[in-house]
């Protein structure tokens, strides 16, 4: 069961959004726009967010720019992570990545079976480390991204959350905190 402990203050999380899709523009991008909505919701911040096309190459390229960037702790990724032959954010995600975190992808496939059902083994969702940045790729249906968030995300990114596995970030809190 999931804890928080309530003695800790809250540190927000300074996340960015990239949504992946060849045809989607701000304005169509539902699934962007309910990860923004949950993510100052919970009280984290948005750092950034962008559309990028299906390319390999240029999804790679960003996701490691932001990686870099000390203004960004997190990115969440939708769109591209299927099975047809232009979903290739999994690919790119796995370019940048410098550790899996391979229970990422059970854990959704497990929330998504009380969601979908089997359908959920069509989703290739992951999530990873580089550069002590944490990156997770979800599917591009704004159900996918509620769940992700809602049933993951939002605990596993409150380092107040018991117990806190995101250790790396505590660094990052710790100076934040200090900087009030």
């Amino acid at each position: 069961m999931s804890r928080l402990d309530e003695t800790k203050p809250f540190v927000p999380v300074r996340i960015a959004v990239l949504t992946v899709s060849d045809t989607r523009g701000l304005a169509e991008d539902r699934s962007g726009d309910t990860l923004v909505a949950r993510i100052e919701g919970a009280g984290h911040m948005l750092a950034a967010r962008k559309i990028i096309r299906d390319e390999r190459a240029e999804i790679a390229a960003q996701l490691r720019a932001w990686a870099q960037a000390p203004e960004i702790d997190v990115i969440i990724s939708t769109g591209g992570t299927g099975l047809t032959g232009r979903d290739v954010t999994v690919e790119a995600h796995r370019d940048v990545y410098e550790k899996e975190i391979d229970a990422f992808g059970t854990v959704f496939t497990m929330v998504s079976m009380q969601k979908i059902g089997t359908s959920a083994v069509q989703s290739r969702a992951t999530g990873g480390v580089a550069h002590g940045t944490y990156m997770f790729a979800l599917p591009g249906s704004t159900g996918a991204c509620k769940d992700a968030w809602d049933e993951i995300l939002v605990k596993q990114l409150d380092y107040r959350h018991l117990p806190c596995n995101f250790v790396e970030i505590m660094p990052r809190l710790e100076e934040h905190l200090r900087r009030k």
